[in-house]
């Protein structure tokens, strides 16, 4: 009986507005690790010491926190580097046809394409459950579009007998989900802004970065 489980943390960046006014991308990454998760006790520590130092450190959000504190975060990724997997998948949003520009439609076939490609490599008799976590986020179509997605990849690609769950965690509740927070925002940074001074730090851990639209000739704003 396998005695393993894998985890699978996920986080986005970019929003839902298709025109001119949004994003140009919008991008979904996973860390995928099995335990013990050895960045656990360091963030902990550093989140302390930023507290003894007098920063009011409630937890790691990329794009809110100081440079000083990103680089110290960003340090932490690059020692276990070795040890986690990096997935991304990219969505140029200008090329997304009018019919799937709503989330019930654009979330559902992204976290598919992304989730899909994460397992299909890995041998999953080896687990006992694959358990994925995503922000926490309110009932809503979203929610239910994501839960839909991720419900209808796993029960098609997992052996007989394997279990999985999705869970909702507040990401300052969940050191893996501050992970996944720091390498998509570092990820989208490239893509959104050309800056690759944070993706410099984690691309040898990026197992895959898809951009799924890249044949794509058609904009539609």
């Amino acid at each position: 009986m396998p005695s393993q489980y894998l985890y699978v943390f996920l986080d986005e960046a970019g929003d839902f507005n298709f025109s001119v006014t949004g994003t140009k991308f919008f991008t979904l990454t996973t860390i995928t690790k099995t335990r013990p998760f050895s960045w656990d006790a360091p963030l902990i520590s550093l989140k302390y010491d930023l507290i003894e130092v007098g920063l009011d450190m409630e937890y790691f959000h990329a794009a809110e926190d100081r440079q000083a504190v990103r680089d110290r975060v960003f340090a932490i990724i690059t020692s276990n580097i070795g040890n986690l997997r990096i997935d991304s998948l990219i969505v140029e949003k200008p090329k997304t046809g009018p019919a799937f520009q709503v989330v019930e439609k654009f979330y559902p076939r992204m976290i598919g394409y992304l989730i899909r490609y994460v397992l299909e490599p890995r041998n999953l008799r080896e687990y006992a459950e694959v358990i994925v976590i995503t922000d926490s986020i309110p009932v809503s179509r979203k929610r239910e579009a994501i839960e839909k997605a991720v419900k209808q990849t796993l029960s098609r690609m997992l052996p007989p007998g394997t279990r999985y769950k999705l869970l909702h965690h507040a990401s300052k509740s969940c050191a893996g989900l501050q992970i996944a927070d720091y390498c998509n925002w570092a990820i989208f940074r490239k893509w959104e802004r050309g800056d690759l001074r944070s993706y410099n730090l984690i691309r040898s851990g990026i197992q895959s970065e898809f951009d799924i639209f890249r044949s794509g000739r058609k904009y539609y704003y």
